[in-house]
């Protein structure tokens, strides 16, 4: 029997549901044909930063006016900033080579917290070849002032500015700490999002004993962190208007499953491809299509979101319930 691998993210036909993220796998074309050899339905590229695109652009704008102040005529003679090619030039060719190299979607990624000018650049991304575009909003929530409700709105403000630039579709890749996250999902579809990927990971800093110093500390997704993803795509699935993608914890083939099951559209990898390779791609993609076919799937869509909260025999299990349970049946030599 052969099983159809296929499936939709915000319009865009995969061939699978295997997406590489970005990472620095995807920032430049030798390595992203390698990736797309190795089988990957979908790139995500290497996210373009607010602090780049704002810092080019004043830089670019001192450069122009030193010395303007020594006369007068020199003010008019300067043309105004948005009409003077600065920018992320260097990005731009990357998406529109990637686009002439591949022939799977290429999705450009933009890192802000901030609505303002910078998200103009959108429109450039798309002019560039770009089939969408993740809107990667990374920001902590560190000022003893910031109310949650100002910080929901900054996230709807900046989507709603985004998607206004352009006409192909925007995920937003969000973090998982809001304190009514299936009303902050809707909200930011609301402001145009076409899909949503759970979750981002806040790079946490480290104290260094040695050199009493702060330090940033990366650390690699395990299978272990696969269950946030899992149980907001559950109970999401079928209750927003968007597609939906999973990042952070996919490694083996039942990883993928699982989070097919519970409702997501594609997976993203970057840990495992950095620590197995692009080729894990094909293991990744065997093993899913070994499981449905040994259990008389036919189709991603058929098996997708058979298990989220809206279409599993217990719908509790991904809410308080399934927290007591937990507890109440742990067992431990000490116990």
């Amino acid at each position: 029997m052969s099983v159809d691998l296929r499936t939709r993210y915000m319009g865009l036909e995969l061939k699978h549901p295997i997406v590489a993220s970005a990472s620095p796998l995807t920032g430049s074309i030798e390595s992203l044909q390698r990736l797309q050899d190795a089988g990957v339905a979908a790139v995500v590229l290497p996210s373009l930063f607010e602090e780049q695109i704002e810092h080019e652009e004043m830089a670019t704008h001192e450069l122009m006016m030193f010395g303007a102040e020594l006369s007068p005529e020199a003010h008019g003679f300067f043309p105004e900033m948005q009409n003077y090619p600065t920018g992320p030039e260097r990005y731009l060719k990357l998406i529109a080579d990637a686009k002439q190299s591949l022939s799977v979607p290429v999705i450009a990624s933009l890192n802000g917290h901030t609505p303002g000018g910078w998200t103009s650049i959108a429109r450039q991304l798309q002019e560039a070849g770009a089939d969408a575009i993740e809107l990667n909003v990374y920001f902590l929530a560190a000022s003893v002032d910031d109310t949650s409700a100002e910080v929901e709105q900054r996230y709807v403000d900046l989507v709603a500015s985004v998607t206004r630039q352009v006409g192909i579709p925007v995920a937003v890749k969000v973090a998982p700490y809001f304190s009514a996250m299936a009303n902050m999902a809707k909200r930011l579809t609301t402001a145009g999002a076409s899909g949503l990927v759970l979750f981002n990971r806040f790079l946490q800093p480290d104290i260094v004993l040695d050199d009493l110093e702060v330090s940033p500390h990366l650390v690699l997704s395990t299978s272990d962190e696969l269950r946030l993803a899992l149980r907001w795509i559950a109970i999401l699935r079928g209750r927003v208007d968007a597609s939906l993608a999973a990042t952070g914890g996919a490694h083996t083939p039942e990883d993928v499953l699982k989070l097919l099951l519970a409702g997501a559209d594609c997976v993203m990898l970057a840990s495992s491809l950095l620590t197995k390779g692009p080729g894990h791609v094909d293991t990744l993609v065997r093993g899913v299509r070994a499981w449905m076919t040994e259990r008389d799937y036919t189709s991603v869509a058929q098996m997708k979101g058979s298990l989220s909260q809206q279409s599993c025999p217990d719908p509790d299990a991904f809410e308080r319930a399934n927290y007591m349970r937990a507890l109440t049946s742990y067992t431990s030599e000490f116990v």
